[in-house]
């Protein structure tokens, strides 16, 4: 018999943990290859953990909705291999294999690989001051969001492994400090330490009375993901000055295209042609020409991106809302984007997405007409420095020059509006890169070949 660790997969390159939602499979269940073994989610997506052996589940080292960081062992199943046979003299080291849950490759190691925890340097109070103790970005970010001192992140008892603060612990204590059951903390002006209010009879502080409600009210508690939108809409209003300009297209040749070659285009393809790849490919263009866009602030430094990577923002059954990320969008062609558009959107509305498929984007559209909107003021999508919002396509009369002079004509209206961060996109660059999209669509070539 052999023992195979299961260890946290890598869920894309700036994911460092994955918190635990669901165990499928429990000690001394079998366990077939490929079969989903537990669910688990990040900041970004949820996703499905396969088995990579099969055999039966000999042991689980975490507990539903325990963080845990890539890489380290979640799991072991027992497999019916035998032991490989030592090929050398008496006292070499047994060998233990490790397989990575969604594995590009077996890796052979002389013993169980652990990563440490994660641990960090808590910005929360002044810009300074550091733990003891390991925390993870996910509990870090939820004590600053909402104003925990690390003074208080210290004291706080953690149910994880080795003692560590989770998920659940802080959200408790969040929730414990805003309905009043756990007693108010003041802080010292010029000192680092925090003391409990009835230790002091010189300082008063406020705190917030529980709110209560009249009339006839319904009170819903936010799932996880709204939660997590609701953190980084708030987050990217406090860290990018937002500046929000205007334009309208006439998109007739577009639409009269579209119309025309559609049928054939999913007869050929297999696949439906949407207004999406056509608009995400005048945007690859107008990038290519104001690389400024395409980029994401540092400190003081400007960090321009030479890939060009478009977020589009999908709206989800229940209402939520995610951004899917099609990765070298200037590399494919219209069929290319096509099918990428439709199947991201398609993986979205149905679950199916993978943690790197919401990584990376360097500029996103979201299209505000799907749902009847003429036009709108997006957020920008952090840390990114634009985000392009279109508008519903509208008949309207519209003044038209001709050769003989100017006309009145039924044309195919539609307004689109960018966001972008005023700290690097002057309001000339905001405006000359969004008419320039407006153009693109204008120029419609109706006579192209898809």
């Amino acid at each position: 018999m052999a023992i195979v660790d299961l260890l946290m997969p890598k869920l894309g390159e700036s994911i460092m943990e994955a918190t635990i939602l669901k165990w499928h499979k429990q000690p001394g269940d079998s366990v077939k290859m490929d079969e989903t073994i537990l669910e688990i989610a990040t900041d970004k997506v949820d996703s499905e953990v396969p088995s990579t052996a099969a055999g039966v589940m000999e042991e689980i080292l975490f507990k539903v909705n325990d963080v845990v960081p890539v890489g380290a062992v979640i799991a072991k199943i027992k497999t019916g291999a035998l032991e490989p046979a030592s090929s050398t003299s008496v006292g070499t080291q047994p060998v233990k294999e490790t397989i990575y849950a969604r594995p590009e490759e077996k890796i052979v190691v002389p013993e169980p690989v652990r990563q440490p925890m994660i641990s960090a340097q808590y910005s929360g109070d002044n810009g300074n001051g550091s733990a003891n103790r390991f925390y993870s970005p996910l509990v870090l970010n939820i004590a600053a969001s909402e104003g925990i001192s690390l003074s208080e992140l210290e004291n706080i008892a953690g149910t994880g492994n080795e003692g560590r603060v989770t998920k659940k612990d802080i959200l408790q204590y969040v929730s414990e400090r805003k309905h009043g059951t756990r007693k108010p903390e003041v802080r010292i002006q010029n000192e680092t330490r925090v003391m409990p209010v009835s230790e002091t009879t010189q300082l008063t502080t406020q705190t917030s009375p529980l709110t209560t409600y009249s009339g006839n009210v319904e009170i819903i508690e936010m799932d996880r993901m709204r939660k997590l939108i609701a953190d980084h809409m708030v987050r990217s209003k406090h860290t990018s000055p937002h500046v929000t300009s205007f334009t309208e297209a006439d998109v007739t040749n577009l639409v009269m295209w579209r119309e025309k070659v559609k049928k054939d285009f999913e007869k050929r393809e297999g696949t439906k042609v949407t207004y999406t790849p056509l608009f995400i490919e005048a945007i690859v263009r107008c990038i290519k020409k104001f690389p400024l866009l395409n980029s994401s602030v540092d400190g003081d430094r400007i960090i321009v991106k030479k890939d060009i990577n478009i977020g589009m923002a999908t709206a989800l059954p229940n209402g939520n809302l995610i951004v899917p990320v099609i990765k070298n969008a200037d590399q494919l062609n219209l069929v290319g984007l096509t099918k990428r558009v439709n199947n991201l959107a398609d993986n979205a509305r149905n679950g199916r997405l993978n943690a790197d498929d919401t990584q990376g984007g360097t500029f996103t559209l979201t299209n505000v007409g799907t749902f009847g909107s003429l036009m709108g003021t997006p957020i920008i999508n952090q840390p990114q420095v634009a985000i392009l919002a279109v508008g519903a396509i509208k008949k309207r009369p519209v003044v038209i020059e001709t050769p003989h002079g100017d006309s009145i004509a039924i044309r195919h209206m539609m307004y689109l509006s960018l966001s972008y961060d005023h700290r690097i996109v002057d309001g000339s660059l905001g405006a000359t890169f969004l008419t320039a999209v407006a153009n693109e669509l204008e120029n419609f070539n109706g006579e192209r070949e898809f």
